[in-house]
């Protein structure tokens, strides 16, 4: 493919016009010549009577040219047509020979243009949908890893605390009944102690008995018959107390574990992981084996979604509440919104103004952007805070970013991961967070060591999961892939480039808006240049933000008014 020297001295991929000295964008590609053309070459191409019938697509829509290969019987002659009946590609000359006469035939280029559409398609179910859902299905396993240790991790604290509660529970029993055992010690003393003071009374009344017996016998016999007979009192009785008996409490260790909680596996049927269904993917054609074999006809090969051959104005309206319309991020159910210098504002597709806040955004940056929930994520640049709107108009503080000053943002449509660029005064990084807010990836440096960015303005993430970025200082977008790794850096076409506002859309386009040129710059997935989408043909001045919607429309701001211009540009 030939290039430029700007381009080849920028780096750049570009498609050419095949026609000798013509070296505009080769956007146009013919099937029958299997050259790249440009508009204008495409239709002298087609006023030739040679030409009128010539197969001129989009270049991305092109058939593949079919390989070389010699016919096994004619080694001089090339295999480019396919026999029906035998089931065998043949060469001109075996086509003109008698084994194969009477036998239908089919042009060998186009079945395998057919066959290269069909594995081109199902490598693309590969690329766009099988790896990046194993992936999600990676991922979420991840966070079910963490959300399991979390859990275990819950419970083994609440066993302990419930450990700690029997053990202060069995402490404050234990020392109710130690209490009691002095209460009933003091008891059975006391009524002992009553006992003892009994005796003692009893045996001081005996002393003083054996003195009055004693005086009566030392008297005269005369005195001693006289008197009168004394008599004793008996011996007082006291009850020998029983003493309190003990008996263990009747337990086991399955007493004690029931006592402290029981840990199982609930007997339900385990949630299937959700396995996003298989949308359409964008594919140069849609085949099946079925419908090759029914027809051949070129109505077969409409490619599921493709660029459209013009850029069509759907509508425009006014934003109410900013001067200037710099940054737009579209939503659920189509609501926008905008931001200026320091008001965010949100809007239904009529314009009419539903929210607004104020910011500190202040400066011409993407730092605000629509989450998969219908939420918001934007930045208070002056805080260093980014906070978070749920869908019911909820604002809450999310993530601090410390000494770090974050400007621009983007809410990954793949895992829900928040992408947030982050600059100080010498300084810049790309940092990847959970939708949790947990810092996950930091991108600063690529493999050699040097700095990946500048001033990274505004953010994105592409379909395959590449980071791409519209570094303003650098005057270049900035893409690494979904590790962190430099894919490449677009810095136009040669002549001087300022990019703002980018987005990507479902065919992993990058679009983004050159403020110097005042054009819309359409890429593919690795950086090469297609066309300029939208440029003054279109009515375009100064495009600052850009954004695709669920439904596949362009959404475009202008700095210099607080207009949004929607467009299609895919069919």
């Amino acid at each position: 493919m030939a290039t430029t020297s700007d381009e080849q001295a920028a780096g750049q991929h570009y498609l050419v016009c095949g026609i000798k000295d013509c070296q505009k964008n080769g956007q146009f590609y013919c099937n029958d010549c299997h050259q790249p053309m440009c508009e204008q070459c495409k239709d002298e191409h087609r006023k030739s009577p040679n030409n009128k019938n010539h197969d001129i697509v989009l270049y991305r829509q092109r058939k593949h040219r079919l390989p070389i290969e010699k016919c096994k019987l004619h080694p001089t002659k090339n295999v480019d047509i396919f026999c029906r009946e035998c089931n065998t590609p043949l060469c001109l000359k075996c086509f003109l020979g008698k084994e194969h006469k009477g036998h239908e035939f089919d042009d060998l280029e186009e079945i395998y243009a057919e066959k290269y559409a069909l594995w081109q398609g199902e490598f693309s179910k590969i690329q766009k949908y099988f790896l990046p859902t194993s992936e999600d299905l990676k991922t979420d396993i991840k966070e079910d890893v963490k959300e399991i240790k979390k859990i275990m991790e819950s419970i083994r604290t609440s066993m302990k605390a419930e450990a700690e509660s029997l053990k202060n529970l069995v402490d404050e029993v234990t020392s109710d009944k130690i209490k009691h055992t002095h209460t009933m010690e003091k008891s059975l003393l006391q009524m002992l102690k009553s006992q003892e003071t009994t005796y003692n009374d009893y045996i001081k009344y005996l002393g003083k008995m054996s003195e009055k017996f004693q005086e009566y016998l030392s008297t005269t016999n005369q005195k001693l018959l006289s008197s009168k007979i004394l008599k004793l009192k008996t011996i007082p009785e006291t009850s020998k107390p029983f003493p309190p008996v003990f008996t263990p409490g009747q337990f086991n260790r399955d007493d004690v574990a029931k006592l402290l909680g029981i840990l199982n596996i609930p007997n339900t049927e385990p949630e299937k992981r959700k396995i996003q269904p298989m949308e359409a993917v964008s594919t140069p054609m849609k085949f099946t084996e079925k419908q090759m074999e029914q027809s051949k006809e070129k109505s077969d090969m409409k490619p599921t979604l493709s660029l459209s051959s013009s850029v069509t104005k759907v509508r425009e309206y006014s934003v109410p509440g900013v001067d200037n319309a710099y940054h737009v991020s579209v939503g659920k159910s189509g609501r926008l919104w905008v931001s200026d210098w320091e008001n965010l504002v949100q809007t239904d597709l009529q314009g009419n103004l539903l929210q607004k806040i104020q910011t500190s955004g202040y400066r011409e940056e993407g730092y605000h952007t629509a989450t998969q929930d219908g939420g918001l994520i934007y930045i208070d640049i002056d805080e260093k805070v980014i906070y978070r709107i749920t869908p019911d108009g909820k604002i809450t503080e999310f993530i601090k970013t410390g000494d770090w000053r974050p400007i621009s943002l983007h809410s990954s449509r793949i895992n829900g991961d928040i992408l947030v660029g982050m600059i100080t005064d010498e300084e810049a990084k790309v940092i990847r967070y959970s939708k949790t807010g947990k810092e996950i990836q930091n991108m600063k440096r690529n493999n050699q060591g040097q700095e990946l960015y500048e001033y990274p303005r505004y953010i994105t993430e592409n379909i395959n999961g590449d980071i791409c970025t519209s570094d303003h200082s650098k005057r270049a977008v900035v893409v690494v892939n979904k590790s962190g790794q430099h894919r490449f850096s677009y810095a136009g076409l040669g002549s001087e480039f300022r990019p703002f506002g980018i987005c990507t859309d479902v065919l992993g386009h990058i679009l983004v808006c050159d403020i110097v040129s005042e054009t819309v710059h359409l890429l593919n997935q690795d950086g090469g240049f297609l066309s300029f989408i939208l440029s003054e043909q279109q009515g375009i001045e100064h495009p600052q933000g850009v954004c695709v919607d669920d439904e596949n429309n362009l959404h475009v701001t202008q700095c210099d008014t607080n207009t949004v211009t929607v467009y299609k540009y895919l069919q």
